[in-house]
């Protein structure tokens, strides 16, 4: 599965793993690397792994035989609280798979999935004219 990984992800160390519904989990452990202000994570750290869930998500739903190129139309992120240094999880889902968009939803938490730190609203258009 971190064949799926873009070069970015396999640098900040993230792990996939999947949860008790067998849905993609990607983690994102605490390190210099994603340091932000005193105690906290880097909204940018944050904002990459909620990208890179959204695309290994989209990705997977594709299948093996379906790899158009992911253009991004927007990216939206909130911040929701801060993220304080310790494991940062993350997973997505996608709210609609179209021939040519795809609107995918990306939450990340640390302690508890029902307390999110940030969430993403992801907007992709899937190129395939280059087949």
């Amino acid at each position: 599965m971190t064949t799926l990984f873009s070069p970015y992800a396999q640098t900040m160390g993230f792990e996939a793993s999947r949860d008790e519904n067998d849905r993609l989990v990607i983690s994102m452990p605490f390190g210099d690397g994603v340091r932000g202000r005193p105690g906290f994570i880097h909204g940018g750290a944050l904002a990459g792994l909620l990208e890179t869930v959204a695309y290994v998500t989209l990705s997977e739903a594709l299948g093996q035989d379906d790899k158009p190129l992911l253009k991004p139309v927007n990216v939206t992120a909130t911040y929701m609280r801060g993220a304080v240094e310790a494991t940062t999880y993350a997973r997505a889902t996608i709210e609609r798979l179209g021939k040519r968009i795809a609107n995918i939803e990306a939450v990340a938490w640390q302690d508890d999935p029902a307390k999110p730190v940030a969430i993403a609203q992801i907007n992709v258009m899937l190129d395939r004219s280059s087949r």
